[in-house]
Parts: structure tokens; sequence; C-alpha cells
């Protein structure tokens, strides 16, 4: 019953972080979930992502969740996308796969 608990858990978690996945904020910015590969494994990987992300043109706010394997970016519509953003995972050498809106 514990197991299952856990599991419930876990997949709610994974549901309400990939609803918001063309969410938009209160400024017209929107955000964007992708899951990288190869996975994040420790503060390092999440530093790498965030550190080099943020210097984007367009990008206001990157959030990383290690347990979740989540990678959220905020981003200006005007000023990029989520393909050039995706291209930016690419040069720090990660594959970043954007997840499906709940919507």
């Amino acid at each position: 019953m514990k197991k299952l608990f856990q599991l419930l858990t876990i997949v709610m978690m994974m549901v309400c972080s990939v609803s918001v996945a063309s969410a938009k904020d209160k400024k017209g910015n929107e955000v964007a979930v992708f899951t990288v590969a190869p996975k994040m494994h420790c503060q390092n990987c999440e530093n790498k992502i965030k550190s080099n992300l943020r210097f984007e043109k367009g990008v206001s706010n990157v959030t990383t969740n290690l347990k979740e394997q989540v990678v959220t970016v905020t981003y200006n519509p005007a000023k990029t996308d989520k393909e050039k953003i995706t291209k930016a995972f690419k040069k720090i050498g990660y594959t970043a796969t954007e997840g499906k809106s709940g919507n």
C-alpha cells in the first residue's frame, strides 16, 4: 500500500509539472518544461544547465528539478523560441525533449 501511494504521488507530481509545458506568465512570457538526456545526476549538472541557459537571449528564468528530472524555462517568445532553447541544450551536451501539455 505504501509503494502504491508513493507511485501515485510521483505520477501526480509529473502530471502537475508537465501541465505547465506551454503556459504563460503575467508578463506574457512563455514557460516550457523539458526533460534532458543524459539525466541530471547532481547539483553540478543542474548548475551547468542553469548557468548556460540564462545567457540565451530571451530566457528570463531557468529552474531545474533533479528529483523529477525536468528543466523549466521561462522565456520571451518575441526574442526566442523552443527550438532555439533546444539548440542551447545541445551546445552544453544535453538533448532536450519538451514535455507534453496536460491540456
